[in-house]
């Protein structure tokens, strides 16, 4: 995650691409109160997956090598399918850490937004003064971090570990708090459903 609001938690990659900071002459209400980007976890790193790849081919390649002087050539094949599947495994598990989400809180709006691996982009735009933040504290393994307003609900960082989207959730009821105590805020007269762009 790259915050650049207060209070933000540590529940994203540290490679996040920095939020846009807002200039001095930037009104007040349109300055971000929470502005995060967050990450599916990633176990290891391009350097770390490249010495495991290195180490495993060695040890196959010297196992593979006795069982070859030994006459069990067919053993080899093995060996070399179980590389394939570790390294295909660790390729689909990069590819999923392309997709993220966006979390972002002025004072007249939070703008959620999930980019998926393939680059396509789903929009939610909320009213932040009826908004609630569920999430179990403690959390729990199955624990969701969820959006409820007017009876719709919508549930973000599904990727993050229990523990994360406790310190998102946090974060974001502080914020959440901030933004409904500006006089910037508009008092809505009376509830209506939050918009959700196409």
């Amino acid at each position: 995650m790259s915050p650049t609001p207060p209070a933000s938690p540590d529940t994203a990659s540290a490679d996040a691409p920095a939020a846009d900071t807002p200039s001095a002459d930037t009104p007040a209400d349109a300055r971000p109160l929470l502005d995060v980007v967050v990450y599916p976890h990633r176990s290891l790193g391009p350097t770390g997956f490249l010495v495991l790849m290195a180490v495993l081919s060695a040890c196959s390649f010297t196992v593979g090598l006795i069982f070859y002087l030994s006459g069990a050539w067919p053993v080899v094949g093995f060996l070399g399918l179980d590389v394939l599947i570790v390294y295909v495994a660790f390729r689909l598990n990069y590819r999923a850490a392309r997709a993220y989400e966006t979390v972002r809180l002025t004072p007249e709006a939070l703008e959620i937004t999930k980019v998926d691996v393939r680059g396509r982009r789903r929009s939610a735009t909320l009213q932040p003064y009826w908004l609630a933040v569920d999430m179990d504290d403690p959390p729990r393994r199955n624990s969701r971090l969820t959006l409820r307003t007017h009876g719709r609900r919508l549930e973000i960082g599904g990727f993050l570990t229990p523990d994360e989207k406790l310190d998102l959730a946090r974060a974001l009821r502080r914020a959440l708090d901030e933004a409904r105590g500006l006089p910037a805020v508009q008092m809505p007269a009376a509830r209506s459903p939050a918009t959700q762009p196409g």
